[in-house]
């Protein structure tokens, strides 16, 4: 049996994190179970995080007026990238499951407080601190460099059909808020709604089968049994997570390409008498549909 490969992009600035801690365990697990598993740590790497004129070799095409996704496309056929970008495109191409760990989360001092570093024995795996509702700015700009028009993505190959459609991948991720903040009732709003853009409209856009986030929810303000306990059920979800069914996205052909990519009207018949809409985003009006973002299979 060929082994699985796995990619985890990593970002945090402390090895003595929990996010440090959660790598590890998925390090550790998923190479016990066989898997070949590579990790790109971006602060470690200094990876550059800006989207310039400077990650193509050579001269552009239209240096007076400079289109990054055109001109990167064009650098990517002629083989014109810089190392560091197609290292992590050879890194995606062989991999059969992404993982991106980082810390996003709403706002920076729960990411800056000494609390923050951990002496844990456990082996586990890290990930990303949430950073204002969305990925830290190395982790993005991993995305805008690597995910280059033509290798990640085309206007005919996206969505359902994308590039990628082979692939797995999923976030695994810390907040410094409860997770009753996130809540369709809490201050910070559903956590369904605040992970469609990361999750719909940039691992789905590309074609990944988009496994339910790992979400952990506020560790620096639980006690150390607490986190342990977390770690503890990553540990558990990693024994299955190559086999698990990845979250419910609209097929592509349930939209009119003709008609600007709306819903064809047969498929809004199907569902105009349903409860709720079809994700969070095409929810046509309706009530959006339970954990859509969070868990595989509603």
């Amino acid at each position: 049996m060929v082994s699985k490969q796995v990619l985890i992009v990593y970002a945090h600035q402390s090895s003595g994190s929990f996010n440090s801690a959660a790598k590890d365990v998925a390090v550790e697990v998923l190479t016990a179970k066989g898997c070949a598993v590579e990790v790109s740590d971006l602060y470690a790497m200094t990876f550059k995080a800006t989207a310039t004129a400077e990650d193509i070799t050579g001269k552009v095409k239209n240096a007076d007026h400079f289109c990054y996704g055109e001109e990167t496309k064009l650098a990517w056929e002629a083989g014109k990238l810089t190392a560091d970008i197609t290292e992590e495109q050879r890194k995606l191409t062989e991999a059969d499951l992404v993982i991106f760990q980082v810390e996003p989360e709403l706002v920076c001092f729960c990411f800056v407080k000494p609390c923050l570093c951990y002496e844990l024995t456990l082996r586990t795996t890290s990930q990303f601190p949430m950073y204002w509702f969305t990925v830290p700015a190395i982790m993005k700009g991993w995305m805008d460099r690597v995910f280059t028009l033509g290798f990640a993505f085309t206007h005919e190959k996206r969505y359902s059909q994308g590039i990628f459609k082979d692939k797995k991948a999923m976030l695994s991720f810390t907040t410094g808020s409860q997770e009753s903040m996130f809540s369709s009732n809490g201050i910070n709003g559903d956590m369904n709604v605040t992970l469609w853009p990361l999750q719909n409209g940039i691992l789905h856009y590309c074609g990944f089968q988009v496994l339910a986030p790992q979400i952990f929810w506020a560790p620096s303000h639980v006690p150390s049994e607490a986190r342990g306990t977390m770690l503890e059920g990553w540990r558990t979800r990693m024994q299955g997570l190559l086999g698990e069914n990845p979250l419910a996205f609209t097929p592509l052909d349930c939209f009119d390409g003709e008609k600007g990519y709306q819903l064809k009207p047969e498929v809004h018949e199907k569902h105009a008498a349903k409860e709720f809409g079809l994700t969070v985003g095409t929810h046509l009006g309706k009530a959006l549909p339970p954990n859509n973002q969070m868990k595989a299979g509603v």
